[in-house]
């Protein structure tokens, strides 16, 4: 199998350029619930979907509402998230930052970078 790629490598090279984006000093790490949270902020991002504090806080699979509450005040001081003002004034959508945004774009040119040398 010597000179064949295969798509396990591409993965594990794209893991291994992402990695590198850990050492810079653009955001504070995120712990895995804020990641899971912020995949799916990102995801609803991407569908042009509105999600809410409230809609998050409804999530079983992110714990309690007070947990989700308190990783999304966290995710917020760290600077991955925004909350936007709705039309009610006590609804708060949930928004990926610029910043958040420039790390995706990074991750991204790790994907490309490794499926390109594959």
């Amino acid at each position: 199998m010597k000179g064949k790629t295969r798509p396990a490598d591409i993965y594990m090279r794209f893991l291994g350029l992402a990695e590198s984006l850990r050492g810079l000093p653009a955001l504070p790490a995120l712990d895995p619930l804020e990641e899971r949270m912020l995949a799916l902020v990102a995801r609803a991002s991407q569908e042009a979907s509105r999600l809410s504090v409230r809609d998050m806080m409804a999530m079983d699979q992110f714990g309690s509402p007070a947990t989700v509450h308190s990783r999304l005040k966290s995710m917020r001081k760290k600077g991955w998230i925004m909350l936007a003002d709705t039309e009610d004034t006590r609804r708060k959508q949930v928004e990926l930052s610029q910043a958040a945004l420039l790390h995706f774009d990074k991750l991204s040119a790790c994907l490309i970078k490794a499926a390109k040398e594959g």
